[in-house]
């Protein structure tokens, strides 16, 4: 049974059920430069879903 929200509000467990119901990637790109020459460059790509979604029969 499922119920509809009409407020804003979500409560952090209903958020997570729902990203890893359908899954979600997250990617970033971070540099850190003196003088205008990169120093690090850190690149960050995740993917967060649940095994059942991952790994199908």
């Amino acid at each position: 049974m499922t119920t509809a929200r009409t407020g804003g509000d979500i409560a952090l467990v209903d958020l997570l059920d729902r990203l890893l119901a359908g899954g979600v990637v997250i990617t970033g790109d971070l540099t850190i430069s003196l003088a205008d020459v990169d120093l690090v460059h850190i690149e960050l790509r995740a993917l967060i879903t649940s095994v059942g979604k991952l790994v199908q029969p």
